[in-house]
């Protein structure tokens, strides 16, 4: 285990832990003692109709949901909603390699895959608060790869579902673009196969991780219109390490990794033998499928694909030059479509 104060409470904000006991994982390890760390926002109400779900994306936390997407006012409105954020597992909150003791943590830990995350999610859901139906299921990215899954998995469940960004099967372009993340890591000597002592040990291979994110989750158009400049930053150097730096810096390389091993192998076609159409068909949710216009890691075209294959689905893709990282909620106007579109979705008859 290793001691990391960016994984608390003061940088994070207040949140709860809920033992689900052990999870057996599809890929054949067991999580012992395997802890979520979630935080919610409003009252559920007495029919219990009310709760609205927010998995969490790469690197995320509860907290930016909340700093982004939650607020009164809003379509994920605390007053009028009961909304349950949930960090993944490998998020550095909940059970991830560097919080889980010796010898199952670190670079021992079993990989885990999206579904291990929504089944854990399903328990917690149920037993700690007793809820049967979710009004929404909405995240971005690896939230939105769980939002399918649990559209997928629990269909009768889930009444409306927000993928943001995501995909429900990953793509062989994603898996080699995520797959450079991971070796930009694992390349760094101080790594030492999972064993190091800090992630300050894997500095450098942080330091290439953050390159490319910026890169990949910007794009070009977010550069040509000199948005990072536009934020604050007074060159690309001040942006590469005053924000991308600063942000992956201080994680933990092997919860990053548990992250991206099963964001790469995300796939709700395991449900129906590889076949797609057979998976998505599966969903009951009214379903708005959002990409971001300029997004890079799951392109609109790729979504697009995947929202004709949903019985009762919208295609409502999110204008913005910010690429990917739109997610983080810089550009307003992205933010103000997302909006929008989330308010008429809880809305509709579902």
């Amino acid at each position: 285990m290793i001691e990391n104060s960016y994984y608390s409470q003061d940088v994070h904000g207040p949140y709860e832990l809920h033992d689900i006991g052990n999870l057996e994982l599809e890929e054949g390890g067991t999580i012992r003692g395997c802890k979520l760390a979630y935080a919610t926002f409003g009252t559920l109400n007495a029919a219990r109709d009310n709760a609205i779900l927010i998995p969490t994306w790469y690197s995320g936390t509860h907290k930016i949901m909340e700093q982004v997407y939650i607020g009164q006012g809003r379509a994920l409105d605390p007053d009028k909603y009961f909304i349950i954020a949930i960090n993944q597992i490998g998020s550095g909150l909940s059970t991830s390699p560097h919080n889980t003791p010796a010898p199952a943590g670190m670079g021992n830990f079993p990989h885990v895959r999206i579904g291990d995350d929504v089944r854990a999610q399903h328990k917690l859901v149920t037993e700690k608060f007793g809820v049967e139906q979710l009004a929404l299921v909405v995240g971005g990215s690896m939230g939105a790869q769980q939002t399918y899954e649990w559209a997928v998995r629990y269909p009768d469940m889930v009444r409306r579902a927000a993928p943001i960004a995501g995909t429900a099967r990953n793509t062989i372009h994603d898996f080699l673009l995520a797959q450079t993340l991971v070796e930009a890591i694992t390349s760094d000597p101080g790594f030492n196969k999972g064993f190091y002592k800090s992630p300050e040990d894997v500095r450098e291979g942080l330091l290439r991780h953050s390159k490319l994110w910026a890169v990949l989750g910007w794009g070009s158009a977010f550069f040509q219109a000199n948005r990072h400049k536009l934020l604050g930053f007074s060159s690309l150097d001040d942006f590469i390490t005053n924000f991308m730096f600063a942000y992956f810096g201080v994680m933990d390389p092997n919860d990053l990794l548990c992250m991206a091993w099963k964001w790469q192998r995300g796939d709700v076609s395991r449900h129906t033998g590889g076949d797609l159409r057979a998976a998505l068909g599966r969903i009951k949710a009214k379903t708005f499928v959002m990409p971001m216009s300029t997004d890079q890691l799951f392109p609109p075209a790729d979504c697009q694909a995947e929202w004709r294959l949903i019985p009762d689905a919208e295609f409502r893709p999110i204008e913005t030059l910010d690429g990917h990282l739109a997610l983080f909620g810089a550009d307003p106007a992205a933010m103000s479509q997302l909006d929008k579109n989330l308010t008429e979705l809880l809305a509709s008859r579902a």
